[in-house]
């Protein structure tokens, strides 16, 4: 059974910014996509997602500033750290009417 659950309206204007020029982004939607059921890491998301490395991790962190990431570290059989990014945000929804905008997250379970 699925719990639905209410969208969190973002009332700070900068924070909604920052929401839209996210979902602007095609890599950004891209990344947040493939890791919305299953964390992955960068170079995970960079094979899968065909994306460059640099710009994959570029977005992680315009990801990350936005608190629209999990992550959590795990090391590898080669005794190497590395991390893996899950989606926090479903949903963002948008709405432009006369002159206000108002956006809206649904989050990931």
């Amino acid at each position: 059974m699925q719990i639905l659950q209410s969208p969190l309206k973002v009332e700070d204007n900068t924070k909604k910014a920052d929401l839209l020029e996210i979902v602007s982004d095609k890599y950004c939607r891209s990344i947040l996509n493939a890791i919305m059921d299953k964390p992955k890491s960068a170079v995970e998301l960079s094979r899968e997602c065909q994306i460059p490395i640099s710009t994959i991790y570029r977005r992680i962190q315009m990801l990350h500033d936005a608190k629209m990431l999990n992550t959590s570290g795990q090391i590898s059989e080669e005794g190497k750290k590395f991390f893996l990014y899950k989606s926090k945000i479903k949903e963002i929804n948008a709405c432009y009417n006369k002159g206000d905008v108002q956006v809206e997250l649904v989050f990931n379970q």
